[in-house]
């Protein structure tokens, strides 16, 4: 099934705001900021499928005009079923300058014969910042389904002025790279990566690796995290574990940080 979402924030007297929607099954959009008070948009994309099916193709389009903040979040975890060929999203994001975007989906769990592809391209303007994470987990392992998966890819590029300047790409193929091997997840079940890029003058980023790096402390007998700085503005949260609820959480809790900055 071909499957699109696009999206469109927009900024008007101080506040952002939905300008356009357009969904096609299974996506709904349903707003959750209802409660917050900072002028910033809060959408929560839902779907009517239990997960990803074999042959299914998501376009997700997202852009933001100058002075929106858009925060997307998801329902639940992303099943990926069990597949002959493959499925495909793709998720493109467009701001322009003054914008802030941010993207914490819950965990992946691929299904045994999973074949599942990812790519997201994102172009981001002047004085702006993007959050954007991910989370893959080994699969339903109370069936016995420890990354039986056949491959998975999430492909993540971040371009400012047309000059690539994040590329991040996670791959799992089980049968080519021996999942439990040193130098890939070894004991480890679960991986999150959680990436943040900004081109605003003043952010303090070895302060907020330091931040990071005290909360994920607290965490330290469930997970092993490390944080990796860009030469700019930016910085990569990697975290191997056992259970995606912990990860994910700390996830949130790193975007929460990460949100609030002006």
């Amino acid at each position: 099934m071909d499957s699109r979402l696009n999206i469109i924030a927009g900024f008007k007297g101080g506040e952002s705001y939905v300008k356009d929607l357009y969904v096609s099954l299974p996506f709904r959009v349903v707003s959750v900021g209802q409660r917050k008070s900072d002028k910033k948009q809060y959408q929560m994309i839902m779907s009517s499928s239990p997960g990803i099916l074999d042959g299914d193709h998501y376009h997700l389009d997202v852009a933001l005009e100058k002075g929106a903040s858009l925060q997307l979040q998801s329902q639940s975890y992303q099943r990926l079923f069990n597949m002959k060929d493959k499925a495909l999203q793709e998720l493109n994001v467009t701001m322009e300058d003054e914008t802030s975007f941010a993207y914490v989906p819950h965990p992946i769990v691929p299904h045994e014969d999973s074949n599942f592809k990812s790519k997201a391209n994102v172009q981001i303007g002047k004085n702006s910042q993007i959050i954007i994470s991910e989370i893959i987990t080994c699969g339903r392992k109370h069936y016995g389904e420890v990354f039986k998966l056949k491959r998975f890819q999430n492909l993540m590029e971040i371009y400012h002025q047309n000059k690539l300047v994040v590329k991040d790409n996670v791959v799992i193929q089980p049968d080519m790279i021996p999942i439990s091997s040193i130098g890939n997840l070894e004991q480890y079940t679960h991986q999150g990566t959680l990436i943040f890029y900004s081109t605003k003058e003043n952010v303090d980023k070895n302060g907020l690796i330091e931040t990071i790096v005290e909360v994920a402390a607290v965490h330290l007998e469930e997970m092993e995290v490390g944080v990796s700085a860009m030469e700019d503005n930016g910085f990569v949260v990697r975290a191997l574990g056992h259970g995606g609820e912990l990860m994910y959480n700390f996830f949130l809790h790193i975007q929460e940080i990460l949100w609030s900055l002006e």
